[in-house]
């Protein structure tokens, strides 16, 4: 069957598979022990919701007559070194691929494909912790009246995710955030001593995120986006000292804000660079950009930055129509179909019914629409 054969892949579907809860409570158990404890050093008794997964994997393995992992050390060594694909586990053709690892095989922390499945999750404590600050500050921000402290309030999400005392403060004291002070206070956390080499912390000059150390003297970036281009560069660096109290965003909002608001960002410079107009999160985030070309013509663009194709498709739905423009379409950047062969066509198979139309573009793709839609307008409204 070709792609352009394949049936849509609907939610049914996926229940169907019993491997599917497993992978979702893996994902579980292993973001929120990274988020306490290093998953190296797990000893009796084992937290309940790791205990929770152990048993299950234990219980499908024996289902299957393969061997199961025997302790939850050994399972943490399964998620980092074992692909995903050759788990004796029940999963939909599109759930895996070959390569796909829960645990990132160098520095032993989640990767975006295990937070991603861990979004999935109904009974994870996280579960969309992301949506639910975003919505707390788009309320606070209404209630104000203060579309500005919205847009401003996303903007230091993506281009701030580190906080020294000092920048806190300035923060604390900038009177455009005033409806969202108490947000701000409660989602930069500080950082723990496992980012620090030596006296020093060091961000990722690509995603500005915290870099971790690693045992040989590298540094590790936990945007799968930033390691797929190779060693991360080493941007600002921090003593200890000047950091006094250094504060970071929690992980949820670093993988599912700071890092797609980073495409977006670099969208808005591409676009404003071709003399487009941009406004960025309209109608308190509407979408993600609302762009309008010289002759009028609007295009509403959301920008997800998502790693597996899948959980894209099936989260798919249509751009709202206010702001009002005349097209719409997610985007994704480049390097996420880049590094995963058939990203489109998966999107696609996953999508529902509801947003058969919405297209997915690459942002290189958009681009070189919006460069080739300025060269045929001549003034035109629609040209």
């Amino acid at each position: 069957m070709t792609e352009s054969d394949a049936l849509p892949v609907h939610a049914a579907d996926w229940s169907a598979h019993d491997g599917v809860p497993l992978m979702r409570t893996l994902a579980t158990a292993l973001t929120a022990l990274d988020a306490v404890t290093d998953l190296d050093a797990m000893a009796l008794p084992y937290p309940p919701h790791a205990q929770r997964a152990l048993d299950r994997t234990v219980l499908a393995c024996l289902e299957r007559g393969a061997a199961p992992p025997m302790s939850l050390p050994d399972l943490v060594a399964w998620c980092r070194e074992r692909p995903v694909a050759d788990w004796p586990l029940h999963l939909p053709p599109d759930a895996v691929e070959p390569d796909d690892l829960l645990l990132d095989a160098v520095s032993g922390r989640p990767t975006e494909l295990c937070h991603e499945w861990a979004e999935q999750s109904r009974d994870n404590a996280l579960e969309q912790r992301d949506r639910e600050i975003i919505h707390a500050a788009l309320r606070l921000c209404r209630e104000y009246g203060e579309e500005d402290a919205y847009t401003e309030f996303r903007r230091l999400l993506v281009t701030r995710p580190v906080l020294t005392s000092a920048e806190a403060f300035a923060v604390s004291v900038d009177h455009v955030l005033d409806p969202v002070k108490e947000l701000v206070r409660r989602v930069y956390q500080p950082v723990p001593d496992s980012y620090l080499r030596g006296d020093t912390y060091a961000a990722c000059g690509r995603c500005r995120t915290l870099l971790t150390p690693v045992r040989d003297g590298s540094w590790w970036c936990e945007r799968d986006r930033c390691r797929r281009q190779g060693p991360p560069p080493v941007g600002r660096r921090i003593h200890r000292d000047e950091a006094g109290e250094l504060l970071q965003l929690e992980r949820p909002l670093r993988q599912f804000v700071t890092g797609p608001g980073q495409a977006e960002a670099e969208l808005e410079a591409q676009l404003t660079g071709l003399g487009l107009r941009v406004r960025m999160w309209p109608a308190y985030d509407a979408y993600d950009l609302h762009i309008t070309f010289p002759d009028g013509w609007v295009w509403a663009v959301d920008v997800k930055d998502w790693a597996h194709p899948a959980f894209l498709g099936r989260a798919a739905r249509p751009v709202p129509q206010m702001p009002p423009y005349d097209e719409a379409f997610w985007v994704v950047p480049q390097g996420r179909v880049d590094d995963r062969n058939g990203y489109i066509a998966t999107y696609e198979r996953n999508r529902p019914s509801k947003a058969r139309g919405l297209a997915l573009l690459t942002d290189s793709e958009l681009t070189g629409r919006a460069r080739a839609r300025l060269s045929r307008s001549e003034g035109g409204r629609g040209a």
